[in-house]
């Protein structure tokens, strides 16, 4: 079943990078009593994610935070070690938390993944962003297709709020 707008986000475990190392952070301590933009990319680095994507969350960051939002957070089906060196190489640092997926295990329980194996990529994550309000997504905007960044944009998720 994939995740719609009214539903309450599923009990997960995260890694990020910190200065000591991986660190475990659950959804609820991420989506607990906040409000989060979380978005999704099916891979750090690749083109359209790095290029188009992720841009424009980083730019707009302190947009996010003038309308109240706790936190931006981008989660990927990548490795923790990949997402830190993503969000280093970025600068993304400071202004989106990143979340590593590595196992898929939050986005399959949301519904959000899809088989990318044909290509080498295997799991990955549907690409999305929506707006979640202590744990309850309130908005949501799923792309069509991995290669496209134009309903689960950062002006897209600003233009709901």
């Amino acid at each position: 079943m994939t995740i719609a707008i009214g539903d309450r986000l599923p009990d997960a475990t995260f890694r990020v990078m910190g200065p000591d190392g991986i660190k475990s952070v659950t959804a609820g301590e991420i989506f607990g009593g906040k409000k989060v933009v979380l978005f999704a990319v099916p891979g750090a680095f690749t083109p359209t994610c790095h290029l188009k994507h992720l841009p424009g969350f980083i730019e707009r960051a302190g947009e996010f935070k003038k309308h109240g939002i706790d936190t931006v957070a981008c989660v990927a089906v990548n490795d923790p070690f990949v997402l830190g060196a993503w969000e280093e190489k970025s600068g993304g640092k400071g202004k989106i938390l990143f979340l590593s997926d590595g196992n898929a295990e939050f986005t399959r329980k949301i519904g959000m993944d899809f088989d990318g194996s044909g290509i080498g990529l295997g799991t990955r994550s549907k690409r999305y962003a929506a707006l979640v309000e202590d744990g309850v997504v309130k908005i949501l905007n799923v792309e069509e297709s991995p290669g496209v960044a134009a309903e689960s944009t950062a002006a897209k998720i600003l233009e709901g709020l």
